[in-house]
């Protein structure tokens, strides 16, 4: 008679073999309905998806047909074609709403200000001024701090600039028509065509910069964290003493587009909805 130890043995097999059958079949299912997310084309048919995904097509019918069940998936009885159901939505929407920025964003922050050996700061708009919210600062003698909670106007400094030149075209033509742009320090652009051109130049590359905009002997580079619209939800800054940055910026925004592009990433922004 065989051990226990040896019956124990055979009786594993099988279900060691049948969770593999179920992994490799979620994962197939994972793969579907990933393709659906990133493809162009609002609708699929079975045969489009088992040739992209070298999958047979009696597979994917079996896996449209699961996903169908719990509405991930919806078939337009006419054309016989699949697209993303209320399920899918349900999904993408639940995990927005817990999205928290500046959770996400804290230990980016003390990366960044690692990264640079700066300070790292996340600012948040409100209404048309914006605070920093968050800070991380580097071990030097010598450091730029900011304060928090502070409400600072949105041409004057490089995270200002930096929400400002994301916004539509309507909200910035609202701001800066609603009244003179206030110099808070001698470097403030105050001059509204200045500005526009400034703006202009902040989202062909994609960053801001500021030496001595809102406080003088500060230096900075900032740029946005966008959302799943492409609308720029935070800003995140590196800034330093202005003689000491000069010589710092070209690494500063190396290391700042790195978090910013992970971030949006997070937000649920890819590069794709930003072409």
């Amino acid at each position: 008679m065989p051990t226990k130890s040896n019956s124990a043995a055979k009786g594993q097999a099988p279900a060691r073999e049948n969770t593999g059958q179920v992994i490799a079949t979620v994962e197939r299912a994972v793969e579907v309905l990933m393709y659906f997310a990133e493809t162009s084309s609002p609708t699929l048919g079975v045969t489009e998806i088992a040739e992209a995904l070298g999958m047979s097509k009696a597979a994917v019918h079996r896996i449209l047909a699961s996903l169908r069940v719990r509405g991930l998936i919806e078939l337009d009885l006419v054309t016989r074609r699949y697209s993303l159901g209320v399920g899918s939505m349900r999904l993408g929407l639940a995990y927005l709403e817990r999205l928290d920025v500046q959770r996400i964003a804290a230990p980016e922050l003390v990366t960044l200000s690692q990264r640079t050996d700066e300070t790292a700061t996340l600012s948040i708009r409100t209404g048309w001024t914006r605070i920093y919210v968050d800070q991380a600062t580097p071990a030097r003698e010598v450091i730029m701090s900011v304060s928090l909670g502070v409400p600072y106007p949105l041409h004057a400094g490089g995270s200002s600039k930096a929400f400002l030149a994301f916004l539509t075209e309507e909200e910035i033509e609202n701001y800066l028509s609603r009244r003179p742009l206030e110099p808070l320090t001698g470097e403030t652009i105050a001059d509204v065509a200045e500005l526009r051109g400034e703006l202009a130049a902040i989202r062909e590359r994609g960053w801001a910069r500021s030496f001595g905009e809102r406080m003088a002997g500060a230096a900075s580079v900032a740029a946005p964290v966008f959302d799943h619209h492409g609308r720029p939800v935070a800003v995140i800054s590196v800034c330093g003493p202005q003689e000491r940055f000069r010589d710092e910026v070209d690494a500063c925004v190396e290391a700042l587009l790195d978090v910013t592009a992970r971030l949006s990433g997070q937000m649920g922004w890819t590069e794709e909805e930003g072409r």
